[in-house]
């Protein structure tokens, strides 16, 4: 499925993103009644890695339907934006604010690509940059993502990136113990699978999707290069999803590989800190 990078790869991923909307704001997977019930969209691992955000500004780049920017917005972030480039996913993202109690100036959202973030979000920079699990895989280049995101940071504020590990795009599907796919490709992904993560059955009409592999090293390196700190990276023996047939599902919800095989990585964090200029 390796290719070179299709021209049309922007537009073919957000017809595909589209169709998906309505997908996920019906699934279980998303539970949006739970959601309006109050249950938290975020994972423990991020609550406890960002700390407190209470009286901060956040910006959440590809934000999808919003859940987890508006979680951030329940933990007391005084000012939240979220940014993508699905129109659909941007006017669910905005219901859920009104039925939420949020006014715009507490919790906006923005249909814009992240390439454009900088031009097309409201604050020319926010406390922290948030990016939620599986956003990098869409995106060609990570210099780029991490410069933009990198001006969008506050003086004193931080990025906090959450992703899927990169090593687990390189296994099987089935047990997640043998290497079949290059680590270190750049070549895009090119992949016409219907459905969607949240119903692999639903029945679907935009499939095609263009993806990107970036190994971890690149992501860390990326965001240095942009003139930011890494604070911490981390990686997680969990995933939010059983990736591999092998996983086993938690009481916490996570999915992990069974007790009497060797652990591999992931999902992996990195919390990379703007210096006070002076």
């Amino acid at each position: 499925m390796y290719s070179p990078t299709p021209d049309d790869w922007r537009e073919a991923n957000r017809a595909r993103w589209d169709e998906r909307v309505a997908i996920h704001t019906a699934s279980d997977f998303y539970d949006l009644d739970a959601f309006r019930a109050g249950k938290d969209a975020l994972r423990a691992f991020e609550l406890a890695e960002v700390g407190d955000v209470a009286g901060k500004s956040l910006l959440h780049l590809q934000c999808h339907i919003g859940v987890d920017t508006l979680s951030w917005a329940r933990h007391g972030a005084t000012h939240v934006v979220g940014l993508d480039f699905s129109e659909p996913a941007v006017e669910t993202a905005r219901g859920l604010a009104r039925e939420l109690g949020f006014t715009p100036d507490r919790a906006a959202f923005v249909a814009a690509d992240v390439h454009d973030a900088s031009e097309a979000v409201p604050d020319s920079s926010y406390d922290i940059v948030y990016t939620g699990v599986g956003a990098l895989n869409w995106l060609p280049d990570t210099h780029r993502w991490a410069e933009i995101a990198a001006t969008l940071v506050a003086p004193g504020g931080f990025l906090y990136l959450a992703e899927f590990h990169p090593l687990t795009d390189c296994l099987d599907d089935a047990t997640g113990s043998t290497i079949m796919y290059d680590y270190f490709s750049r070549d895009a992904w090119v992949d016409e699978t219907p459905g969607t993560y949240a119903d692999l059955d639903a029945p679907t009409v935009h499939n095609r999707s263009v993806e990107w592999q970036h190994p971890v090293g690149d992501v860390v390196s990326a965001l240095a290069a942009a003139g930011l700190r890494i604070e911490f990276l981390h990686e997680h023996d969990a995933s939010l999803f059983q990736r591999f047939a092998a996983l086993e599902r938690h009481a916490d919800g996570f999915h992990r590989f069974p007790s009497d095989r060797p652990r591999i990585p992931l999902m992996y964090s990195i919390k990379a800190s703007k210096p006070v200029a002076g």
